[in-house]
């Protein structure tokens, strides 16, 4: 027992402290979060363009040509899977571009803004008709009602959705390293390739597990706090 035991502390310090390996671990997290924080912020604008072309497309054939470009785009998005779209961006779309790191952000941002398009929707569904009517008869415009008294009712409403969803896409920017993203999972790869120990991903797991388990915490309080402000 005391072998194995001292065979994975010296695992361990060969797969975070030697050769100053624990540096290539914060530059691999610093790039997963990146990648993670401006992927939600895509994936959140285009979420919210979606939703409200599809509302506000309820009754309009103005509106009927966006609303059935934004259901192709869900279905193609929802459809296939992330690593697929990665990869024909990397590959097919963005080919003179050998840093992927831009493309991992636009590839999960567009993949993200699938999934947040039906959290604004629904947002915006529970948002009662009587707040739009109320902004009518006050002279506004449908866009003014939906930008100035829907809008910030439904972000309200559905902020800890959207930060479950960035907690998600923190997990699922794992694959990044399909295209040759130097993330905290190809970081941890490459220092098992060349140990040839298995120590590196589970380092790997342990700070995914710490960072969701802090952002967990954090999107409980963020609840509490939103369901107190509701029971004033």
């Amino acid at each position: 027992m005391a072998a194995f035991l001292q065979q994975h502390y010296n695992n361990l310090y060969i797969a975070l402290l030697a050769e100053d390996r624990w540096k290539q671990y914060v530059e691999g997290l610093g790039r997963t979060l990146l990648i993670a924080a401006c992927a939600t912020l895509i994936g959140i604008l285009i979420g919210m363009i979606i939703a409200v072309v599809k509302v506000s497309a309820a009754g309009n054939r103005k509106l009927r040509f966006l609303e059935i470009l934004c259901d192709l785009y869900l279905t193609v998005i929802r459809g296939t899977p992330v690593v697929v779209q990665l990869l024909i961006l990397y590959t097919a779309v963005f080919t003179s571009m050998t840093n992927g790191t831009p493309v991992a952000i636009i590839g999960f941002g567009l993949n993200s803004g699938a999934y947040v398009a039906e959290i604004f929707r629904s947002g915006i569904m529970s948002i009662p008709h009587g707040q739009t009517e109320a902004g009518r008869s006050l002279g506004l415009t449908s866009w003014m009602t939906m930008r100035l008294i829907v809008l910030p009712q439904a972000v309200k409403n559905i902020l800890p959705a959207l930060f479950n969803e960035f907690i998600t896409l923190l997990k699922e920017t794992s694959v990044a390293g399909m295209i040759a993203v130097r993330d905290l999972t190809k970081v941890a790869d490459g220092i098992k390739g060349r140990a040839f120990i298995s120590e590196p991903l589970f380092v790997a797991a342990l700070i995914y597990l710490v960072l969701v388990i802090a952002m967990t915490q954090v999107q409980k309080r963020l609840e509490r706090r939103l369901g107190k402000g509701d029971r004033r």
